[in-house]
């Protein structure tokens, strides 16, 4: 059988093997745990980007670099007896059958709400060794993200505002002490109030069931567009930037606006 016709999933394991082996390849061979980190991160970024863009054929690409990631580390845990891509397969099919007891045993659960809470209570009987239901919280999170989950956590315990009228109130106070700040503190008391915005305003997103980061992605992507079209009229008009005054950047802009 050549590797060509084997199955996928084990043809992608063995050539994971191979580049690892005595003959494989010399940089692939001298990579760690450590050294894959940054891989990691940039191919978890790159599916993220394809599947905002909808593009299916490099949403394919991107989830198989993905995957790639996965048997890379596997096979470095292999090689010390720690575990293998199999025992990392059978362990995830055991926690998902574990979890989904509404799914694979007798219980009844009938709405997501109710789906979420059995998760954690049933992660947190798992994990008896943590001391609180936000260990699992990854610290390196983007920090957005890690404040949504960590509200997200903490609600299903009862921690949590019970109308959202509260939670944008909250927002209010802590803009509020920002601007107080703003006036009168120092920069590690600025920031400190800056947190507690961006904190609240999560938190208020939240309520809405939107997703902090993807809000403020799309907002930083609407400002470049209608920076990159003021930099194409000043170049269209022979202009330059600098020696424009901010009134007249700012006409271009509010036609950016319009025109975008």
């Amino acid at each position: 059988m050549t590797m060509q016709s084997k199955a996928p999933l084990y043809r992608l394991k063995e050539i994971a093997d191979i580049l690892r082996s005595e003959g494989g390849c010399p940089w692939d061979r001298e990579q760690t745990f450590s050294s894959l980190k940054q891989y990691l991160i940039e191919e978890s970024y790159e599916v993220y980007d394809a599947i905002d863009s909808g593009d299916m054929a490099n949403l394919r690409e991107e989830l198989g670099d993905l995957l790639y990631q996965v048997y890379a580390h596997s096979r470095i845990a292999e090689e010390t007896g720690a575990f293998s891509v199999d025992d990392v397969a059978d362990g995830i099919c055991d926690k998902l059958i574990r979890r989904h007891p509404h799914v694979f045993g007798s219980e009844e659960i009938t709405d997501s709400k109710g789906v979420k809470i059995r998760w954690e209570n049933i992660k947190k009987s798992e994990k008896a060794k943590r001391e609180s239901i936000l260990d699992g919280v990854p610290r390196h999170l983007p920090a957005l993200t890690r404040a949504y989950r960590i509200q997200e956590k903490v609600s299903h315990v009862g921690f949590d505002w019970e109308r959202i009228d509260d939670a944008v109130a909250k927002l209010d106070e802590e803009v509020h002490e920002f601007k107080e700040a703003v006036k009168h503190e120092s920069q590690e008391r600025i920031a400190e109030e800056a947190g507690d915005i961006l904190f609240s305003m999560v938190n208020v997103l939240r309520f809405k069931g939107v997703d902090p980061e993807d809000a403020l992605r799309a907002t930083t992507d609407k400002f470049m567009k209608r920076f990159k079209y003021i930099e194409r009229e000043c170049a269209s008009s022979g202009k330059v930037m600098h020696d424009m005054s901010l009134a007249q950047l700012d006409e271009l802009w509010e036609k950016a606006k319009t025109e975008l």
